[in-house]
């Protein structure tokens, strides 16, 4: 699939017909039909033998003006990257962002004639005086990275053209999470995690500027799995953390750094003593880096999401169980088990009163914090649930004009191909049927404060899987079959919904309301609504919300 799709929608769309027989280009919901824009993927020559050792992640991000001549961007600058869960904003590049000023690293990525054995030799390798730049290139608008086998991509959202702008290829491990922050105030504002568990912090201009095919400019964390060799498995910028991000690795312990020390700074911690007991160490010395150890499970911690104003960090992971943290006190707050198998998506709702997740039970299970509990279960995948959203950009049609949220859209995608959408509103979630008292009869009840909660859990407890016939249940607004292959996760943009699956195919749905003209020409749109609603890019499998 490395069709160039340079047409109009027209041949983007018979284009996917071509490769996805059976598949519809769009799909009709209340407010109106989805459309199939254009398609994203890479260059296939370029795919190293270990790719189906890992599932696609996808990251927006959004560059803003070029930063003052004063702002260092040389490789020495110790500046980190963003996280996935809060990363940086997307929205769809203006056309400048391709101005073709880009035609002078079209070739790092789209040009096919690229053999594979032109792979760096070491994992990451800094900026030399020898690299081609253009300094000149001002790289505004908004990009797509996505991971694929040993291989970071770059694309033009904007363009229609399939293949990337640029690709940063990797010998030694496979990158497998990655992360930009949009409101970085130096340099370095992308990181990217290793199977390995290196970590890398780089700056999205700069990789744009240099024509070669590795990292330059890098800061370098966990070298060599100096701190912990276990894969990285998710990265999360702190909000408003000025330069402190967190790195869940496969062994359930989580790492905070500080982007601002060196990455190679000597860090060491107290032996965990309980395994199955949470715990947070903090480096002995001032200039160490990660500067604190949180152990948060056994097993594997598959994702991690913070809320949007940063008070609270959600986990997900292996063992079935959602844990959700207040990040400054450094404390397990509340959770719960899901109703089988691991979790293994999550995402928290812009007004953080409720977080989603996904996993093996095929179910999405909606959280509430207001009740410490599963208020409600959505059932409609055939598999596992891989990536869940909320849609922020969908205004409720029943607003009550007092500003709060009455109802909420979010999506999820699946192994089984599909993209669901779903409509939330919990005062009309009817409660399943419950005993009543000997002799009387049973009843229903709505809302998500009724009687039938009647077990009141403590603070810091883990609640076991609910009862299948105490939770709610709720049924997809809309299901749609959208890929071939086993789905990875969505984001949604006030234009469009991504959706993209675990061979590194991306699709770009057009919402309804907006015209297929003003998508194609959207500079001046999104400028418009980045100054009104700033973005947070997401990785694969969490959402990108307005503010």
């Amino acid at each position: 699939m490395i069709n160039t799709a340079n047409g109009m929608i027209s041949t983007s769309s018979s284009s996917a017909n071509a490769q996805s027989p059976g598949l519809k280009t769009s799909f009709k919901t209340p407010e109106g039909r989805y459309k199939l824009h254009y398609e994203k993927t890479h260059p296939s020559g370029l795919l190293h033998y270990a790719h189906g050792k890992t599932a696609t992640q996808v990251t927006l991000a959004h560059l803003k003006d070029k930063p003052a001549p004063s702002t260092p961007t040389a490789a020495s600058s110790s500046f980190n990257a963003s996280s996935g869960v809060r990363s940086a904003a997307a929205r769809w590049l203006g056309s400048g962002n391709g101005s073709r000023a880009l035609g002078f690293v079209a070739g790092n990525g789209g040009n096919k004639s690229v053999s594979s054995t032109s792979r760096i030799g070491s994992l990451g390798a800094s900026s030399s005086s020898n690299s081609m730049t253009n300094t000149n290139f001002d790289g505004k608008g908004t990009y797509l990275i996505f991971n694929v086998g040993d291989a970071i991509f770059i694309s033009d959202l904007n363009s229609q053209d399939k293949d990337p702008i640029k690709s940063i290829h990797f010998s030694n491990s496979n990158p497998v999470c990655h992360a930009f922050d949009q409101d970085a105030k130096d340099g370095h504002d992308l990181l990217i995690g290793l199977n390995s568990g290196d970590v890398y912090s780089v700056s999205l201009r700069q990789q744009l500027q240099d024509v070669g095919k590795k990292l330059v400019g890098t800061q370098h964390y966990n070298k060599d799995g100096s701190v912990n060799n276990s894969r990285c498995t998710s990265i999360a910028w702190v909000p408003g953390g000025d330069g402190v991000f967190v790195v869940a690795h496969a062994d359930g312990n989580m790492y905070v750094y500080e982007k601002n020390k060196d990455g190679a700074g000597d860090s060491s911690f107290s032996v965990i003593k309980d395994q199955s007991q949470f715990s947070v160490s903090h480096a002995r010395y001032s200039k160490s880096n990660p500067i604190a150890r949180w152990h948060v499970c056994q097993g594997s911690i598959n994702s991690i999401a913070f809320s949007f104003d940063g008070a609270y960090l959600a986990t997900i992971g292996r063992d079935g169980y959602l844990r959700v943290f207040d990040y400054s006190k450094e404390q397990l707050v509340c959770g719960g088990k899901s109703y089988y198998g691991a979790l293994l998506c999550c995402a928290w709702s812009m007004d953080g009163k409720y977080i989603l997740t996904g996993g093996e039970d095929d179910l999405v299970q909606v959280w509430s914090m207001e009740d410490r509990k599963v208020v409600a279960w959505g059932e409609g995948h055939n598999s596992w649930v891989s990536g869940v959203a909320f849609d922020s950009y969908w205004s409720s049609p029943n607003s009550d004009g007092s500003g709060e949220t009455v109802m909420y859209r979010f999506g999820s995608v699946g192994q089984d191909t599909q993209l669901l959408l779903w409509d939330l509103e919990m005062d009309e979630i009817v409660v399943p049927l419950r005993r009543g008292p000997p002799g009387g009869s049973p009843s229903y009840s709505t809302g998500s404060k009724s009687s039938h909660w009647d077990n009141v859990f403590p603070l810091s407890t883990l609640q076991p899987a609910p009862s299948i016939r105490d939770v709610p249940k709720i049924s997809p607004l809309v299901a749609h079959r959208v890929h071939t292959e086993p789905l990875s996760g969505l984001i949604f943009t006030q234009e469009s919904v991504l959706t993209v699956c675990r061979e590194g195919h991306i699709k770009i749905w057009l919402r309804p309301s907006v015209p297929e003209s003003q998508s194609s020409n959207s500079e001046t749109v999104l400028s418009t609504s980045f100054k009104d609603k700033p973005l947070l890019s997401s990785k694969i499998g969490s959402s990108s919300y307005k503010q």
